[in-house]
């Protein structure tokens, strides 16, 4: 895997497992959310400085952006959109 996409694989991996929104990592990163999107995205190709300060914020090592994933390892899924997550209907009587 190439290391662009194998830090868009982890920032999204790390991202989506500890249940963070996109916008709300880019907010407390300092960055812009569409320029988070794009390294996701692997459109961007993201200096050393502005990935310590991802990594700072979802507080691992940097080091963890460039691990290789497992072989059979499914990408990471993408969180519910909105703010609020989605309430069960309910039966109205």
């Amino acid at each position: 895997m190439k290391a662009r996409a194998l830090v868009a694989w982890n920032v999204r991996r790390i991202r989506v497992g500890r249940g963070i929104p996109q916008e709300q990592l880019a907010y407390d990163a300092g960055i812009d959310r569409s320029y988070m999107g794009r390294i996701e995205q692997q459109k961007e190709n993201p200096t050393i400085d502005l990935l310590e300060r991802i990594a700072e914020t979802l507080e691992v090592h940097l080091s963890e952006f460039f691990v290789q994933p497992t072989r059979g390892a499914t990408a990471p899924k993408t969180l519910p959109k909105g703010r609020k997550p989605k309430r069960p209907h309910r039966k109205t009587k």
